[in-house]
């Protein structure tokens, strides 16, 4: 099992940035992708960025504001957003998939999620 702790979330005008953080533990070693989603009011859980050793991926309302990164010595990934806009507002949610799948974007491809940060982004 592996354990996911979010944090770095809070209130940001929009143009603003913020940096999230996700903590891992546990049986980080069968780790295979880590993601970002969200999940605003009234909505979807929504796929924000997920990185697979080198391979980015983002979904396009975040490319060239939000950068997905990973510490692997430090068990560590975080998403750094830039050019906020309120419709980012959302719980942000940071996920860990064990297996060798291709949809990053598919929710069900993980297996460890956390509990959420919220982010509000005020115009």
């Amino acid at each position: 099992q592996v354990q996911l702790v979010e944090s770095g979330g809070g209130l940001v005008q929009a143009g603003g940035s913020l940096r999230l953080s996700c903590a891992a533990s546990g049986r980080t070693f069968t780790i295979y992708t880590m993601g970002w989603f969200r999940q605003a009011p009234g909505k979807e859980r929504e796929f924000v960025a997920a990185i697979r050793w080198s391979a980015k991926y983002y979904t396009d309302s975040v490319k060239g504001r939000f950068t997905i990164s990973r510490d692997n010595d430090k068990n560590m990934v975080y998403l750094e957003m830039n050019s906020l806009k309120p419709e980012d507002t959302a719980v942000y949610y940071c996920a860990a998939g064990v297996s060798a799948g291709v949809l990053v974007s598919t929710p069900t491809m993980y297996d460890s999620w956390g509990q959420g940060t919220e982010v509000t982004v005020s115009s």
